[in-house]
């Protein structure tokens, strides 16, 4: 199933009893943006604000963690976001935050989401109308149904590390991937994980923010991926790793997994063999 839908696709399906869209634009603090009031100003109509932060586990010392299905089940079904709907994300950079959010659902267990190619600018370029209503989403029913299959921890990776039984891509920029420029985080190593192959989410997609066609995407792969075996993503605090998640999909990948705790928590535990250049 191709997890990508266009603007034109949810401009003729919005409105229906079983679509649901929920914004999940995220930045850095360095972006200087305020995801929260962009939505508040405007957004796709009846889209709702899904926000990482509030929705990840706050009792983790990692940054934007998997949540416990409890609370996560909660949240959505305040949100609307039911065990019927299909659900589009998007955020407000095109295509950045959205495919965590994307990738958080599927590991709660809902299947029926997908990430608008795109997102926002692409929304408004074809003309389609934005709001600045409040959403007044309907309280539905989430059940949380954990899949581990696209889920990795630190003993996870660790293992892989230590046997090769999967490939890791980091979707970090180059000069942290090898060093040459500081981690953000305090306390935070820099170089990557021994066998990790660097590339950058910036390389996924194209000048318009949509993400590069499957063509594209499998010449980008080729010689450094295959993508007939398990793949494991991670960038710095596995937001991009998302973006790369999705970029291997959509080029036919077969396994791929997303490392939650990414860069920040491998960086900062003694215990990780870490390789610098």
């Amino acid at each position: 199933m191709n997890p990508l839908i266009t603007a034109a696709w949810l401009k003729d399906r919005l409105g229906a009893p079983d679509i649901r869209v929920a914004d999940a634009s995220w930045y850095l603090p360095e972006a200087g943006r305020d995801a929260r009031a962009e939505y508040a100003a405007a957004h796709i109509p009846g889209a709702v604000f899904f926000d990482i932060d509030a929705l990840s586990d706050e009792t983790s010392p990692w940054p934007h963690m998997l949540a416990p299905p409890a609370k996560f089940a909660a949240a959505m079904g305040a949100l609307g976001l039911g065990d019927d709907a299909t659900i589009v994300v998007c955020d407000g950079a095109g295509l950045y935050a959205s495919p965590r959010a994307w990738w958080m659902l599927r590991a709660m267990g809902h299947a029926n989401v997908f990430v608008l190619d795109g997102g926002l600018p692409a929304w408004k370029r074809d003309g389609l109308p934005v709001d600045d209503a409040p959403a007044a989403p309907r309280p539905a029913v989430f059940t949380a149904r954990p899949d581990r299959s696209i889920v990795r921890d630190f003993a996870d990776v660790m293992e892989i590390v230590r046997s090769g039984s999967a490939q890791i891509v980091d979707a970090r920029s180059a000069p942290r991937f090898h060093a040459r420029a500081p981690e953000p985080r305090s306390g935070v190593r820099g170089g990557h994980m021994p066998g990790a192959v660097n590339l950058p989410y910036t390389q996924f997609t194209a000048p318009d923010g949509t993400l590069k066609s499957p063509e594209a995407l499998r010449a980008l792969f080729a010689g450094c991926v295959n993508l007939a075996s398990a793949v494991v993503t991670t960038c710095g605090s596995g937001v991009t790793a998302a973006i790369a998640m999705l970029a291997l999909e959509v080029a036919g990948a077969g396994a791929v997994a997303l490392y939650d705790g990414s860069w920040a928590e491998w960086g900062a535990r003694p215990e990780a063999p870490v390789v610098t250049d």
